[in-house]
């Protein structure tokens, strides 16, 4: 469920959104000096940033300073900011000690209720709805003392949402409606979008489908337009559910689908889990046993991280496919035993016809053992397949070989950022299983693309598209190879609008390059991402966020390693990091053509 993440920042909505007032602290906490010393700047840095393991981070520094200087009042901060970072990531139990060591020092009866709200959401996570409850009510009691209305509006609405998923809807629906008006009064767009989508959970319950599904369809409307894609997942299983129960299968498969890889694509675990599980049950009830098997190992690999029923080993993924293709084995050969029992039952006398019964049987089990190897061996096959869609091939063995990789500099790269322009315009005017597919459309030629000029792709985060190149092998002609892959993404988008290739296809590109050093390697313990870090990749981000439609915007960095094969404008200075003041250059064509062993230079070197 997606509520625990609502509520946290519900209480203090703007300036928990608000990654500019993060981005602004930490350029003084990187200052140095007194600085990094500041309790009032690592607050705000541990409130207000985004990323869990930056607000894990930050937190911990504000702990240990706190406890310096003898501060309850920043004590609390930084043990309330660590439960929620830990929260986020699915360590529940860490975050459970947290939020008690928090509300043993509380001051306030609003700082007791903020805790009381956050145990109940953990709570209700790990499934304990008598204690999810009994925190949700204590905390309601102080709000309404308190004159609170929106922290009172949004526990009141988590209270509702953990009735429905008890099945008491008559509470969930009292609640919710609460909830509800609260909000209205409040003016909270994103509260109320919130409160839509829950009631068309509950009415689809209660059979109510055409209520249900325009609630439902009115709430992903406003969680877009604020861009808070969980909840937008959770949504998407509920219109699964209604068509489910109209018996039109395939549609209810297309919108569980659509919110598995939603939530995939943002890292969402709890919402992989559950969208997993309805598709299996979906598949299972139409026949597709294979794509039932599918869905709900992967379910078992989530659920057991969310959780922490077991300790995750290094490679889970390949663990999870492993013992899941065991356990078949084991179901399949008990079966197998009995059918030979039988058989044996049925022989008792026969000596003679006992003996070749056995023999039958046990050249059956030799036959049935070499089938289940061959089975087992094909799933280890499959996993490695997808470990490398998602890591590149070198890493993915050091990852198998040693638990673990390696971080890596790499002296020389170009990164490319590319994003479209007016994606927020044109997105609300879609429907979000018809915008993930567009997303998907330009998403896949891109990938194309850089496997042509042999680059590596990083990853996607939302309409932004992060690539280099020049990794995980060194390749001096890494900035050239990316400007061409530049310029035919550029082409392949204007191409797509102007000739109309693809229904809802009218977005248009910009694209920004920087060269220099990165640092790369792997992040996560459960779920893998290759990832690349430094002042190389912040500066070709600003390099797009300055580029035009349909522009190839580079810095001086690349501008110096391409100029000889590439027609540049100069078009000014920026800013970037430190105060540094760097030069910007629009690519506009070929001063000669490129040969190929200067585009396969990468491949050879591997």
């Amino acid at each position: 469920m997606f509520l625990w993440f609502f509520i946290v920042s519900a209480t203090n909505f703007l300036d928990a959104q608000n990654q500019a007032i993060a981005d602004s602290l930490e350029k003084i906490y990187n200052s140095g000096g007194s600085n990094k010393q500041d309790l009032e700047t690592l607050k705000g840095l541990a409130e207000n940033s985004v990323a869990p393991y930056k607000k894990l981070q930050f937190s911990q520094e504000l702990l240990i300073l706190a406890k310096k200087k003898d501060s309850t009042s920043y004590i609390y901060s930084a043990l309330l900011q660590k439960g929620n970072a830990l929260a986020t990531r699915g360590d529940f139990s860490e975050a459970l000690e947290s939020y008690f060591k928090a509300a043993s020092i509380a001051q306030t009866p609003k700082e007791l209720a903020l805790i009381k709200v956050t145990l109940g959401d953990v709570y209700s996570l790990t499934k304990n709805h008598n204690r999810s409850i009994s925190y949700y009510n204590e905390a309601i009691d102080i709000f309404r003392k308190a004159d609170d209305s929106l922290s009172l509006g949004s526990v009141i609405f988590n209270t509702g949402d953990e009735y429905l998923k008890h099945n008491d809807i008559d509470k969930a629906i009292s609640y919710l409606e609460e909830s509800q008006g609260i909000f209205r009064k409040l003016k909270f767009d994103l509260g109320l979008a919130y409160c839509s989508g829950t009631l068309g959970l509950a009415y689809a319950k209660l059979g109510r489908n055409a209520e249900a599904e325009e609630n439902i369809k009115t709430a992903i409307q406003a969680l877009e337009r604020h861009g808070d894609y969980s909840p937008i997942c959770e949504f998407l299983n509920g219109m699964s559910d209604i068509y489910v129960e109209k018996d039109e299968d395939s549609i209810a498969i297309e919108f569980a689908s659509l919110s598995r890889d939603l939530a995939k694509s943002y890292g969402f675990k709890n919402e992989i889990r559950e969208a997993n599980f309805k598709l299996s049950k979906i598949y299972e009830k139409t026949g597709k046993i294979p794509e039932a098997y599918e869905s709900y190992k992967e379910y078992i690999l989530y659920r057991d991280s969310i959780l922490n029923v077991s300790t995750a080993q290094n490679m889970a993924g390949l663990r999870a496919d492993y013992e899941v293709a065991q356990k078949q084995a084991e179901v399949d050969l008990l079966h197998e035993q009995r059918k030979n029992q039988q058989l044996v039952n049925i022989s008792v006398g026969v000596a003679a016809f006992l003996i070749f019964l056995l023999a039958f049987g046990l050249y059956r089990r030799n036959r049935f053992i070499k089938r289940t190897s061959a089975i087992i061996e094909k799933e280890r096959n499959r996993s490695d397949r997808l470990l490398l869609n998602i890591l590149p091939e070198e890493t993915a063995k050091e990852l198998k070989k040693n638990g673990k990789v390696r971080a890596k500099k790499f002296e020389s790269v170009t990164v490319l950022f590319a994003d479209f322009k007016r994606f927020t315009q044109i997105a609300e005017k879609l429907p979000p299983e018809r915008l993930i597919k567009t997303i998907d459309y330009y998403f896949s030629q891109f990938d194309k693309i850089m496997e042509k000029y042999n680059i590596e792709k990083i990853k996607t985060i939302g309409d932004s598209y992060m690539a280099a190149s020049g990794l995980p092998f060194t390749n001096p002609n890494h900035a050239i190879n990316i400007v061409q892959a530049a310029f035919e993404m550029t082409q392949f988008v204007k191409d797509t609008k102007e000739n109309s290739l693809y229904d809802d296809a009218d977005f248009d590109v910009r694209i920004g390059l920087n060269s220099g050093p990165v640092v790369a390697g792997v992040v996560g313990t459960k779920k893998f991402a290759y990832d690349i870090w430094g002042d190389t990749v912040n500066i070709a981000a600003r390099m797009e966020s300055h580029s035009d439609i349909g522009r190839i915007n580079i810095s001086e960095n690349t501008y110096d390693l391409i100029k000889d094969k590439f027609e540049c404008e100069y078009r000014g200075e920026v800013e970037v990091k430190n105060g540094r003041i760097l030069k910007m250059y629009y690519v506009e064509g070929f001063l000669h053509e490129i040969s190929q062993s200067e585009i396969n230079f990468s491949k050879n070197t591997g």
